[in-house]
């Protein structure tokens, strides 16, 4: 496994996790890793962006951490996503503090107001599971909705990518958000990454870039 980054933390474990068994002691996955990344920032009221709603889950999860009086901006350009999404939140009584567009993500800066700042945004890079292969997120669209992400972040503020890349497409998509990554300024940014490098079939990496 992969492991770099500019900030102290603990390396992630399930024992890390309120929920889990102290005996456990197996590393996160990328996606489980993600959720933690998030529960260490939002707070009740707080704003955050899902970037690819695809089946809800992370939706919800913003929705869950930020509360009734936060505020969750989910985007996804598939009608399938927007439903499956909303029928999530509705089953948590998660609707009230969400909104879904049926839009790509590269469209943020033209859809949200202005003074809309985020503590938290996650994009999961690929493909809808159980869906359409050929509908995948792209490099320059990507790009777009990153740099619109980071321009709205707050202090302390986190922009998490889980980049699935086993996919044709994926490997392009993959090296455009790690040079994007690797080229912010230290100054401004800490970034992290979070790789598993023996296991097969392309598992996916995280990158997590905090903002100062």
């Amino acid at each position: 496994m992969q492991l770099m980054m500019s900030w102290s933390a603990e390396i992630p474990t399930k024992e890390n996790l309120p929920c889990a068994n102290g005996s456990e002691k197996m590393l996160l996955t990328a996606m489980r890793y993600s959720h933690l990344l998030l529960k260490e920032v939002l707070q009740p009221g707080d704003s955050a962006l899902d970037g690819t709603m695809g089946n809800g889950n992370d939706t919800a999860l913003l929705a869950e951490l930020v509360g009734a009086s936060g505020h969750v901006y989910g985007f996804d350009l598939q009608a399938l996503a927007v439903e499956n999404t909303k029928k999530r939140l509705a089953e948590k009584e998660l609707l009230p503090q969400s909104q879904l567009y049926l839009k790509g993500h590269e469209t943020i800066d033209q859809t949200l107001a202005e003074n809309v700042q985020l503590t938290a945004a996650i994009f999961n890079l690929g493909y809808l599971p159980k869906s359409d292969k050929n509908i995948i997120t792209l490099p320059e669209t990507t790009k777009i909705a990153l740099t619109s992400c980071l321009r709205r972040l707050k202090s302390k503020g986190r922009l998490i990518i889980v980049a699935y890349y086993g996919h044709p497409g994926g490997p392009e998509e993959l090296a455009t958000v790690e040079n994007f990554c690797e080229n912010l300024p230290q100054e401004q940014f800490n970034v992290l990454k979070y790789q598993f490098i023996n296991q097969k079939n392309s598992p996916p990496i995280l990158f997590c870039v905090e903002k100062k």
